[in-house]
């Protein structure tokens, strides 16, 4: 019997794929082929015959060739271990072709095998420089989306971050804020039981008095009846003599007591509406405010007051790079969008020399210079214009008086944006405009000053 080292690889390449064998089954006619080839042949043929010998096969599953499984798994090894990772595993040449169809490196032997018939065939080197390119190439993108991901997570870490402080700076903008009501509502109970107290006293003292009076009037009469009935038991003589005193005794002139109006505590008074009452005077510690600025679509250089009425333009602040925010604009608007009905908002410009006020649609990129749609008027270098995006349409507008204030008022259904001085009641400039998106107050100011949403009488 021959060697294992005689044998070649053709002894052990089956004669459909002409490859080692995988998984081999042996035929009646001694023939061996590997199990998924053997099938993949009898399901192109009308009938189960051998691929070698055209035999007609009387079994559905040929058994299991398991000597010859061994001796292809020795002689894959051996071929492994006595050679070198250059060298073909199957032929022990060197590797110095490679195909592309199979992306694999192949010897000489292999090149003209039937596997390899009509590939391209390409040399190690060649072939080797190409594919490090192509490497090269995908691993820079990976390298690109693993920056991504390195940028995203860090934002997610900041916003993180940031939420943690958004929640205690609020939670405690909201105590303080409570706090004052609280204060308010304990004073307005201490005073409206200092009325009740007062009041109480008030009555109880007229009612002590009244007692007194009736007290000293009620002795007065009980005294006079005891004295006439002891007249009453003197002998006849004494009692004519006496008479004419005794009359004027049973006489007394004191009047009758009257009822006492008004003397019971003025309960509705105290009661009446008495919540009602509280609040209608909670209002001159409270205040509205038509616009509350939204501190998630500011951008970095802007600051805003804590309770969200006014902005101004300070030093960069590092905040995440949210969606909301503004990156490259300086801008921020409202919290509220408006897509129907009528508002209006009055922003105090004071010396501002550079701002904007007006509105922007919700589709209005946040992000980079690109602009979207939006109305509003401005100053910059001492010269007022009204402006529209993305037509970019800049109209110089004639203002007499520098103004101090400025009210915008927004008609949505009916297309129209106004402007004008409230101090001088001058009407400053009007867009019409069939408006369709989601509408949001927008201001800008410029570096250094504030630009402040006035509050309304509630």
């Amino acid at each position: 019997m021959a060697s294992k080292s005689s044998l070649s690889e053709e002894d052990f390449s089956c004669p459909v794929c002409c490859d080692i064998f995988k998984d081999p089954v042996l035929l009646l006619c001694s023939h061996s082929f590997c199990k998924a080839c053997l099938q993949d042949w009898w399901q192109e043929k009308t009938i189960k015959e051998c691929p070698v010998c055209k035999e007609i096969s009387l079994m559905d599953r040929p058994p299991r060739n398991l000597v010859l499984k061994n001796l292809c798994e020795a002689f894959t090894h051996q071929r492994t271990s006595a050679g070198s990772e250059d060298l073909c595993s199957l032929h022990a040449e060197k590797l110095k072709l490679f195909c592309l169809e199979c992306q694999q490196p192949v010897c000489l032997v292999c090149r003209d095998s039937k596997k390899h018939t009509g590939h391209r065939i390409r040399p190690v080197d060649e072939a080797a420089l190409d594919h490090k390119e192509e490497v090269q190439e995908s691993l820079k993108l990976l390298k690109d989306k693993l920056e991504v991901f390195n940028k995203t997570k860090t934002n997610y870490d900041q916003t993180a971050e940031h939420i943690t402080f958004q929640t205690r700076h609020t939670e405690t903008q909201m105590k303080e804020q409570f706090k004052k009501l609280h204060q308010f509502l304990h004073d307005e109970e201490e005073a409206k039981i200092t009325e009740l107290r007062e009041e109480e006293q008030q009555k109880s003292q007229m009612m002590k008095e009244k007692i007194e009076g009736l007290n000293r009037d009620i002795s007065t009469i009980s005294n006079t009846i005891r004295a006439i009935e002891e007249e009453l038991k003197a002998e006849h003589i004494s009692f004519l003599q006496n008479y004419k005193t005794t009359m004027e005794r049973v006489q007394l002139t004191l009047q009758d007591p009257q009822p006492v109006s008004g003397a019971l505590i003025d309960v509705a008074k105290h009661l009446g509406n008495l919540t009602f009452r509280v609040w209608d005077k909670m209002k001159d510690i409270v205040s509205y405010t038509p616009v509350i600025l939204d501190p998630n679509t500011a951008c970095p250089e802007y600051t805003l007051s804590d309770d969200l009425t006014s902005v101004t333009w300070g030093e960069k602040q590092k905040f995440p790079d949210n969606l909301e925010r503004f990156d490259c604009l300086e801008l921020v608007l409202g919290s509220q969008g408006f897509n129907s009905g009528s508002y209006s908002w009055d922003v105090e410009v004071g010396d501002n020399t550079h701002w904007e006020v007006g509105v922007l649609a919700e589709s209005f990129p946040r992000k980079g210079n690109t602009a979207g749609q939006g109305w509003g008027i401005n100053l910059h270098d001492g010269k007022y214009a009204a402006f529209s995006v993305p037509c970019t349409t800049t109209s110089v507008l004639s203002v007499k008086q520098k103004a101090q204030r400025i009210s915008v008022q927004l008609h949505w259904n009916e297309g129209k944006l106004s402007f004008c001085d409230p101090d001088t009641n001058t009407h400053i400039h009007t867009f019409t405009h069939r408006f369709t998106d989601t509408l949001f107050p927008s201001f800008s100011t410029g570096p250094g000053f504030t630009l402040k949403i006035l509050p309304r009488s509630v």
